[in-house]
């Protein structure tokens, strides 16, 4: 590959309808005449550049979301991803109809094969304006939350901002904040609701137009899920419910015990920390420099890639007005660059954030060398071992980040933070698998489901004075159901691997950050199980698999 340019410099030729039926039949002529190799080279490297340019425009749209001229590429880039995709499956389709099937798996690779095969299942040129519709609806709810403006302690913040006040050792500050987040999804509910009703809607029509019963089996497809199914993940889910849930209610009551609360609400939950959580060293440029020594001492090649995305602007982590919430990697595949975001607001957070996305940036740079585009990303459930994993390696130099005097304060807290996770990821599991079962059932309906898998996952919750959430609307925060269906059992599934680094790293953490960096470098070459057992971790559907790693977190937390 060629040097690579600075962020701010990126520029990529935008594809339009004309270029991609060009693009196309060049690659279909190779095709004609027998030439295979070229063939797949010149779909490859069509396939980074699009994606490349589609990266850059969604995340322009992030950073600034009150951006009008953001806004319309956007558009133009929702419209052109169905024509993209139909062009990509017709493609997949007659590939996988050559005859020559060894040929064809020597040159792309057999889990390649695996994956279009499951691809070209989720698309018919029927579901095109389905998908644009899908797009729309689901930036119309990313600029619904980036529009809040929240007055509160002399600040006016948005939504991200809100978290310093709702972990502030001040219960009636906590008690505010959540009061004020509540409050506006409260006048938003209605939308929020009639959003995800009609995105509900239009994936039970896409799966009914494709031949399946309903949404679920299409977004397991879509989630590219090819070695496990939603009965693996019913199973697992009754494994968090049986090892995971007591637990936390244990810990959550010591909590209460020991803080002489009379009743444990809902804003008390994130104060984790009799001290008060944990904070950062310092700002922005602090944890940046900090990092860098961080990442120095673990291993040469996080502190060379770590200085890479520093000097080359790969990262955008100050919060500010407009800006879309969370965080999250993409990348420019055809430069082999990865890119950060995320919205640092003072708190540990930031610190959780920063490890948890560049673990998922090191793997795309590790991996940036795959041969072909489909391994540069695992699937995601794989994808988020690779972020969760770092945020228990850096463990051990907390120090740096939070101070030596609270940085096993920090290591508690995000042990007991990641338990506690555990049961609100397969809640939004569950309540996804149920509204897409009765994909008709009416807003009260909705919100009366996830109140029911609350109280199995989460007995403890209690909201208190919090009508919204009280009523079964806490679900309408999390992104991944509205716009990544399906796209949360992951973040539990990899959680159970990390907590594997965690306890090896604990015994020998030079051989745990071995076999760290080489499933990185893996990439997206095998399926979920194969990558886990690849560096000797047991696969969370493993019988006693999870059991196992909250055993041994129930025990460091007791000492």
């Amino acid at each position: 590959m060629n040097a690579i340019p600075r962020f701010s410099d990126l520029a990529f030729p935008q594809p339009t309808r004309e270029s991609l039926a060009d693009d196309y039949a060049a690659i279909d002529a190779l095709l004609d005449v027998g030439d295979l190799t070229a063939a797949l080279a010149a779909w490859d490297r069509r396939r980074r550049d699009y994606d490349s340019w589609a990266s850059l425009v969604h995340l322009r749209f992030s950073q600034d979301t009150t951006s009008e001229a953001a806004r319309a590429t956007r558009e133009y880039a929702d419209a052109l991803s169905p024509v993209a995709t139909a062009y990509e499956t017709a493609l997949k389709r007659r590939l996988l109809a050559l005859p020559d099937r060894a040929a064809l798996n020597a040159t792309a690779g057999g889990f390649a094969l695996r994956l279009w095969e499951m691809d070209i299942t989720t698309f018919e040129p029927a579901i095109a304006a389905d998908l644009e519709e899908e797009s729309r609806l689901g930036a119309r709810y990313t600029e619904i939350l980036a529009s809040a403006k929240l007055g509160i302690g002399g600040q006016v913040v948005n939504l991200s901002g809100l978290t310093p006040y709702a972990e502030d050792p001040d219960r009636s500050v906590r008690h505010q904040a959540e009061a004020m987040r509540w409050g506006f999804f409260a006048t938003h509910g209605a939308e929020l609701d009639a959003i995800y009703g009609n995105l509900v809607r239009l994936r039970h029509g896409m799966a009914r137009k494709l031949g399946f019963e309903n949404y679920i089996p299409l977004g397991y497809r879509r989630m590219r899920r090819t070695d496990y199914d939603a009965a693996d993940v019913a199973r697992y889910r009754e494994e968090v419910a049986a090892h995971v849930v007591p637990l936390v209610a244990k810990l959550l009551e010591r909590r209460r015990r020991d803080r002489g609360w009379d009743v444990l609400r809902f804003w008390d939950e994130a104060l984790v920390d009799p001290e008060g959580n944990p904070k950062p060293v310092g700002g922005h440029d602090t944890l940046c420099t900090q990092a860098r020594t961080m990442f120095d001492r673990m291993d040469p090649r996080l502190g060379a890639f770590w200085r890479f995305m520093e000097q080359g602007g790969f990262t955008d982590l100050k919060n500010r007005p407009g800006k879309a919430g969370g965080g999250f990697c993409t990348s420019f595949p055809s430069l082999g660059a990865p890119f950060i975001f995320a919205n640092f607001n003072g708190t540990h957070n930031d610190i959780g954030v920063f490890t948890h996305e560049m673990g998922h940036a090191f793997q795309n740079w590790e991996s940036r060398f795959q041969p072909g585009i489909d391994y540069l990303w695992p699937t995601m459930e794989a994808a988020e071992i690779h972020s969760m994993s770092l945020e228990f390696l850096t463990h051990p130099h907390m120090g740096l980040l939070v101070g030596e005097d609270a940085a096993e304060r920090f290591r508690r807290m995000h042990l007991e933070s990641s338990l506690a996770f555990l049961p609100y990821g397969v809640c939004v599991d569950h309540f996804q698998h149920e509204v897409h079962a009765d994909p008709q059932a009416t807003p009260a309906e909705r919100h009366v489901i996830w109140q029911r898998l609350e109280r199995r996952y989460m007995p403890w919750t209690d909201y208190g004075d919090l009508d919204w959430p009280a009523m079964g609307g806490r679900w309408q925060a999390k992104p991944h159901i509205f716009r990544s269906p399906f796209y949360y059992i992951d973040y539990t599934l990899a959680l159970c691997c990390a907590m594997q680094f965690w306890v090896r790293s604990r015994r020998d953490p030079v051989a745990a950050l071995a076999d760290y960096v080489a499933l990185c470098g893996r990439g997206g070459s095998a399926p979920f199980t194969e990558l886990v057992d690849s560096v000797g971790l047991a696969s969370p559907f493993a019988p006693g698999a999870l059991e196992a790693v909250v055993r041994e977190a129930e025990a460091v937390l007791a000492a």
